[in-house]
């Protein structure tokens, strides 16, 4: 039996901003103190849009059965494979297959958006 690994990244599952509201995404990047925050915003149909506050980095993962999308808002975010690193800047965005073996960081503070199925474990299968 496996045991559930603790990580040290405040992620939060729960949505923030339901249908017909309007997503407010300066003012949670405004009150966030954590060094590597995640917060779902929102769902469209069977996806979220998770927003993230990342200074650090993540450890290496992968997701067996979902794609992931990165997209840079502010600061610069990377993302690394087994084979390669791909910088982001802002205004620029990145889709990480399902399956593919990555990590993501941001050498100081970031702030992406990520959009992904509502089923996705953020911090990777098994």
């Amino acid at each position: 039996m496996s045991e559930q690994q603790d990580y040290p990244y405040a992620t939060y599952l729960d949505i923030k901003f339901p249908a017909l509201r309007v997503v407010d995404i300066p003012a949670l990047v405004k009150t966030c103190t954590e060094k590597w925050y995640n917060q779902t915003l929102c769902q469209v149909n069977d996806s979220v849009v998770r927003l993230g506050v990342m200074q650090g980095e993540y450890h290496w993962h992968k997701h067996d059965n979902d794609d992931e999308f990165f997209f840079v808002l502010d600061g610069k975010f990377v993302i690394d494979l087994e084979d390669r690193s791909v910088d982001l800047q802002p205004q620029q965005g990145f889709v990480v297959p399902k399956g593919v073996r990555h990590r993501t960081r941001a050498p100081d503070r970031a702030v992406i958006l990520m959009v992904e199925t509502a089923a996705i474990v953020p911090t990777g299968d098994g």
